[in-house]
């Protein structure tokens, strides 16, 4: 896809999700029907599903050959990324939405042939948009992104999932002391955010590709690291366990965080 057509996607899928974030505001006090999924702390409600089949509709309106894989089970299977694949979550941070209200994001993102075109995220409730790509550059609604914390990790904070720090996995103790401190918002497009404002130097969970894809888009198009922590090669079709961080702490993270457990 050349820069034109690159610039065009980007502007449609900011339009479909600041409509979706209209939506979940306008019926955010409705009663919610509630359901659970992998576990009681993994929710979908029926608001999630009726987002993100509004934007599956939306998508293949424009792009009808695209594939789709959607969190709530709307789109396609996808098991390979040849063509133009969109990643939607219609509503990241569920739990957050439900209980709080706040801190949760809808977030889309475009790949073609596996390469990340186009990525937004949304801040639902703080109405900030975040969208870009490698040819278009990293935006908050119309204010251009272009650098990262330039912080060691002595000196920044990292995101990571609840159960993984509350388990010690990879070491998050050690990290918990060796930088500044973790936080925990219970929404990956939420803790992007934090990567791409410079505000954390990195966010490790494990996360689903849909979780993963629009945000990827925008921290390797500033210069941050990606990579799965779980010996497996970093994917879009399979969820793991990932960390994102900045360039000038990946190597630091991934030291502490890969270093073998003493018997």
């Amino acid at each position: 896809m050349n820069k034109p057509e690159t610039a065009l996607l980007a502007l449609r899928m900011r339009a479909w999700v600041s409509t979706a974030g209209a939506h979940i505001r306008h019926h955010i006090h409705d009663p919610l029907q509630v359901k659970t999924k992998s576990s009681r702390v993994d929710l979908v409600t029926n608001l999630d599903k009726q987002t993100e089949k509004s934007l599956i509709s939306a998508i293949r309106s424009e792009y009808p050959q695209a594939q789709i894989m959607g969190e709530e089970g709307s789109g396609d299977h996808v098991t390979d990324l040849s063509g133009l694949v969109f990643f939607v979550d219609p509503i990241d941070g569920t739990m957050n939405f439900v209980k709080q209200k706040s801190n949760f994001a809808v977030m889309i993102g475009a790949y073609e042939n596996g390469h990340p075109l186009v990525g937004v995220i949304l801040n639902v409730m703080r109405q900030e948009l975040y969208w870009g790509g490698p040819q278009l550059g990293v935006f908050r609604n119309e204010t251009p992104i272009d650098h990262v914390s330039p912080l060691a990790l002595p000196d920044g904070l990292i995101g990571m999932n609840a159960g993984m720090f509350a388990y010690d996995r990879y070491h998050t103790h050690q990290l918990f002391k060796s930088c500044s401190g973790v936080r925990m918002i219970g929404s990956a497009g939420i803790e992007y955010i934090q990567l791409l404002e410079g505000r954390q130097i990195a966010y490790m969970s494990h996360l689903a590709p849909w979780d993963v894809a629009a945000g990827r888009v925008m921290a390797e198009t500033l210069g941050m690291q990606l990579s799965r922590l779980d010996g497996h090669p970093l994917d879009m079709v399979t969820s793991g366990d990932v960390l994102i961080a900045t360039a000038s702490t990946d190597a630091a993270i991934r030291t502490i965080a890969l270093a073998a457990t003493p018997s």
